[in-house]
């Protein structure tokens, strides 16, 4: 068997073009939509159509691999992202673009969690989390090139080379996957909830689109209502079916456990504001400010600058103030930071834009830090799979919504004024906007233990009245 190293270099190598990928394109968005002659808040719908399919498919990857071979679905996510990647390249209108993009989601939602599997799989425990280590490079780097790669790409040459990159990148992958990657099966696969993936499938990505297209002018909004209609049907007929089923895709059971609850709210809640940034950002810098693509891309990779330096903080901080203290502080200091980009304007220096961008990520990313470490805190092994996949479309929901939340903001502010092309005072609005629910989820943290998350953690709660072998928010 190749040794681990290599077999992880190749996963991360995929996982790279898979994160590089979703951050180059925030940058390119204002050009995109002049090319395709759309407004530019419309393109939320290639934002979302990614992030919608990866919330669909995430839950089924690890039994498609149980089932079929992890290094065939692997390889075949590649392929797939290859193939969409062409089809976003040669788009030429918003419809084609968006099918592209979810089918890109498609093979992003079964590359990487199967590229995870495979390495719990293949490693020894020993090296595993030196192979972890080298798993999380892709995802700090690949947001830091990203915005001024994109930005780069698009001043100097056209945006659909951001899609066509990932041919000869990918192409190499799967030649690599065949060569390395072993072909891990288990030994036996539970049935896949079929009617629970087609009734959260539809429902989930029925009421994403309904609620990004309120607002624009992509259909009538009789229609975009009754899709919205639609979607919720189908969660309450998901629901109902989850209580039933033995398997269920997503185990509703989990939110029983209050630190995965409250990581699922107060994560949701926190996601839904941040996630609108790589949206609103390029689109204040570019149309509002009047930079080119590069210059947006080369102030707004700082946000990612700072998510890089607070992974060496995160545990010593956790230590010292524990979960509950830092997350509801956290979630006041990264909206107050929020906030703060709805005072930017053309003549702020940019050194002060890097500025709360820097700091704004490495709050951001510890938030984030935490949300998802407590999530696992009082998850028992059986079920600790379950809770993954659970928290990763939960994840990849928010941020759909946190993009049309924004976008719909966007399009109020504009119809208020009466109308015409995007004003510095409508990114004022949906900075403030996305800032108070971000902060509005201080409120579910509050309803954390003072020791919740401890045995993880660390951290010494003195005072705390009840603390049960480490663990006193098992419910």
């Amino acid at each position: 068997m190749p040794s681990a190293r290599r077999i992880t270099l190749v996963v991360a190598s995929a996982l790279f073009i898979e994160n590089l990928d979703s951050t180059v394109i925030a940058t390119s968005l204002p050009a995109m939509a002049l090319d395709l002659g759309v407004n530019p808040i419309v393109l939320k719908l290639a934002f979302t159509a990614y992030l919608v399919s990866l919330a669909i498919f995430i839950p089924i990857s690890g039994w498609c691999a149980d089932r079929f071979g992890a290094r065939t679905v692997f390889r075949a996510a590649i392929g797939t992202f290859i193939l969409a990647s062409i089809g976003c390249a040669l788009s030429n209108d918003l419809t084609s673009l968006v099918a592209a993009r979810f089918v890109q989601g498609i093979g992003g939602a079964m590359m990487v969690p199967v590229g995870r599997l495979i390495i719990l799989r293949v490693v020894e425990k020993r090296q595993l989390v030196n192979a972890m280590t080298w798993l999380t490079i892709p995802a700090l780097i690949a947001p830091l090139l990203g915005p001024p790669v994109g930005g780069f790409i698009t001043t100097y040459y056209h945006w659909r080379w951001i899609f066509w990159l990932n041919v000869p990148v990918g192409l190499a992958g799967m030649v690599l996957a065949t060569l390395i990657i072993p072909q891990v099966k288990a030994d036996s696969v539970p049935p896949l909830d079929f009617r629970g993936f087609l009734l959260s499938g539809l429902g989930l990505s029925t009421l994403i689109f309904g609620f990004t297209l309120l607002g624009a002018a992509v259909l009538p909004q009789r229609d975009a209502l009754l899709l919205v209609v639609v979607g919720l049907t189908l969660i309450l007929l998901y629901l109902r079916h989850a209580r039933r089923a033995p398997h269920p895709i997503i185990d509703l059971k989990l939110l029983a456990i209050p630190t995965f609850r409250a990581s699922v709210a107060g994560g949701s809640l926190f996601r839904i504001g941040t996630g609108a940034i790589p949206f609103l950002l390029p689109l204040m810098l570019q149309l509002g400010f009047g930079l080119s693509p590069f210059a947006s891309g080369s102030l707004t990779f700082a946000a990612a600058a700072g998510a890089l330096t607070m992974k060496a903080t995160a545990g010593p901080i956790l230590r010292r103030f524990g979960f509950r203290r830092v997350l509801v502080a956290n979630a006041l200091i990264s909206a107050g930071l929020l906030g703060a980009i709805a005072l930017f304007s053309g003549s702020t220096p940019h050194l002060v834009i890097v500025s709360v961008l820097l700091a704004g990520g490495f709050f951001r990313s510890l938030q984030f830090t935490s949300i998802n470490a407590i999530a696992y805190a009082d998850i028992d092994p059986p079920r600790m799979s379950r809770a993954t996949s659970f928290a990763a479309v939960i994840q990849q929901l928010s941020l759909a919504a946190g993009v049309a939340f924004a976008a719909l903001v966007l399009e109020a502010s504009q119809a208020a004024r009466g109308g015409g092309p995007l004003a510095v005072g409508d990114f004022v609005t949906g900075f403030v906007a996305i800032a108070a629910l971000s902060g509005s989820s201080l409120l579910v943290f509050l309803t954390l233990r003072p020791d919740a998350g401890a045995e993880i953690s660390s951290h010494s709660v003195a005072t705390a009245p009840a603390v049960t072998e480490g663990r006193g928010t098992r419910g």
